[in-house]
């Protein structure tokens, strides 16, 4: 079975950072914050995802999600093309 009989394409997710900012703003600033200073391993890097996922701030996920509401809203008048980078 191929994923298309599984899932449709027309079902499946956008990868634009334009539509999946809670992905592409959380990840942006927790690897920021990991990658601060040199990582000697991967065990290092491991141990610092864990410490600054826990570290970070609730309002940093609150306003991704905030702003990918609005991207999202403005896709409904833009029919879900293109032009919804002309309506921030």
């Amino acid at each position: 079975m191929h994923l298309n009989d599984f899932i449709t394409p027309a079902l499946w997710p956008p990868n634009s950072p334009d539509l999946n900012s809670v992905d592409y703003t959380v990840w942006s600033v927790l690897q920021e914050r990991v990658y601060r200073t040199k990582i000697s391993d991967v065990d290092e890097l491991k141990r610092r995802i864990i410490s600054e996922w826990a570290a970070l701030s609730h309002t940093v996920i609150d306003s991704a999600v905030k702003e990918r509401r609005q991207r999202l809203r403005a896709c409904v008048p833009a029919g879900g093309g293109a032009d919804i980078l002309s309506t921030r």
